[in-house]
């Protein structure tokens, strides 16, 4: 006898066939999605790929249903269909994505169970925190049950692991209530340690090429706070989600902002989350954010608050020590070694501050690594390390205990001939060499690439902005 069916498959699906792997009792799924079916296939689950509303395609009996599938007409048809199928059985059913009060009476009246994950998150929040409808977790998850479709977490341009761990991290979150997401960035993960971080943890991100704006019903931006504005998205983009812990320098759009300036690291504020919701990160999820508030605090050494020492012990026990110092000692190319020395050899220091033009680049990574490594110079404050290759000029700037805002600076400087854009501690800039590269047998292209880039560099420094400070200002959200 089939004790168990499944009819559909969705996030909310799976997360039932993983939750009772173990047990004995024969489970059949009926689902006509083939990438679910593959899915459960994998995990030995028998699947019969059919409409899961189609009762020709059922078993001859069952004990237990449940409908997971998320579009929520086709869970009131297989309830139904259930119901009438199996009048004995017990039926539980997945409220699906967005149901309509018409839809979710429906199911009420089909199903023995209905599961609403919002609803259930949302009062174990309530229940086990004390916490009241205006606390974070609770309107995180309201906004996440408003939106009419997927959702896309988008990190900065070119992330850094705490921008990674952070999409990742609301990801999870989001699919915990039932709503499927993706994470994406644009520009390239290039950092060693960061391409390391992916691979070693085998973690799934998308490219913004890759997805269609289009097939999402809302967008999340994590470790930045503008749409356009450090990311591959359209300038002004409706944004639904907003968790950051840069100050942000003009109005922020959402339904849900959370901007933390006190907080280390963006990865602080997602670990609160999953913490106050009741959701442990797997393995690879928490290594990734352990990761992220360690770089983005450089150990505890830099801007760290008591809400990242609180997350990073709560993470410690899960994360993968392992891995993690593999991630964090990769192989230095010859090629990183010979930018960093060129741009010691090259460094043009006026009073804090460093700029140097180390020539023509095989790895534009390279640059924000000598722009880190120049950093430790003494007496340094602001670092900015530029080169070029396939005809574009790439910069990378680093700042520590400096009175101004570097990714403002870099905007400034280069934003009219090319772009720039970052925080108040990194950022970085692209420019089309252009013209430039039209010099005269008796000039040096590094030469004149210095000339013209470092002298924009420094004209926009004797009027460079600070960095904000104090509470996040009131801007409006909507």
């Amino acid at each position: 006898m089939t004790r168990r069916l499944l009819l559909g498959c969705s996030a909310v699906g799976n997360t039932f066939v993983e939750r009772t792997r173990d047990d004995r009792d024969e489970l059949v799924a009926v689902t006509d999605d083939s990438g679910w079916a593959s899915t459960l296939r994998d995990r030995n689950v028998a699947v019969v790929e059919a409409d899961p509303t189609d009762r020709s395609a059922y078993p001859a009996d069952a004990a237990v249903v449940f409908v997971a599938g998320d579009d929520p007409a086709r869970n009131v048809a297989a309830a139904h269909a259930a119901s009438s199928r199996y009048p004995d059985a017990t039926v539980v059913a997945y409220v699906g994505d967005d149901p309509t009060s018409d839809q979710r009476a429906t199911l009420d009246a089909a199903a023995d169970r209905v599961v609403d994950p919002v609803e259930a998150i949302a009062a174990r929040v309530l229940e086990s925190t004390g916490a009241d409808a205006t606390e974070e977790p609770v309107r995180l998850l309201s906004t996440l049950r408003g939106l009419s479709g997927p959702l896309l977490v988008v990190a900065h341009d070119n992330p850094d692991p705490d921008a990674i761990a952070s999409a990742l991290g609301l990801a999870r979150i989001a699919e915990s209530a039932g709503v499927s997401a993706d994470s994406c960035y644009g520009g390239e993960i290039a950092h060693q340690e960061n391409r390391a971080m992916v691979n070693l943890l085998d973690l799934s991100l998308r490219t913004v090429d890759e997805v269609d704006l289009d097939d999402y019903g809302g967008v999340a931006l994590v470790d930045h706070s503008r749409a356009g504005i450090n990311d591959s998205l359209p300038e002004g983009h409706p944004v639904d989600i907003v968790v950051d812990h840069h100050p942000p320098r003009g109005p922020v759009a959402g339904e849900f902002v959370d901007i933390r300036p006190d907080a280390g690291a963006t990865s602080t504020l997602i670990e609160s989350y999953l913490s106050r919701i009741g959701i442990t990160p797997d393995r690879a999820l928490a290594t990734a954010l352990l990761y992220g508030i360690r770089i983005d605090t450089k150990d505890f050494t830099r801007s760290t608050s008591i809400p990242d020492f609180e997350a990073a012990a709560s993470l410690s026990s899960q994360a993968d020590e392992a891995t993690l110092e593999r991630v964090e000692s990769p192989s230095v190319s010859p090629e990183t070694l010979r930018v960093i020395a060129r741009a010691i050899e090259r460094r043009d220091v006026r009073g804090s501050t460093v700029a140097s033009c180390v020539g023509e680049i095989a790895d534009r990574d390279t640059l924000a690594q000598a722009a880190e490594r120049l950093l430790d110079l003494d007496g340094i404050a602001v670092t900015f390390v530029f080169g070029y290759m396939d005809g574009v000029i790439y910069g990378s700037a680093r700042a520590r205990g400096a009175d101004l805002d570097v990714g403002e600076l870099l905007r400034d400087a280069l934003d009219p001939v090319g772009s720039a854009g970052g925080h108040a501690s990194m950022a970085g800039a692209q420019v089309p060499l252009g013209i430039l590269e039209d010099v005269s047998d008796r000039e040096s292209l590094t030469d004149v690439v210095e000339a013209f880039v470092a002298g924009r560099f420094f004209e926009a420094l004797d009027d460079a902005p600070s960095p904000p400070s104090g509470p996040v200002p009131e801007f409006p959200t909507d």
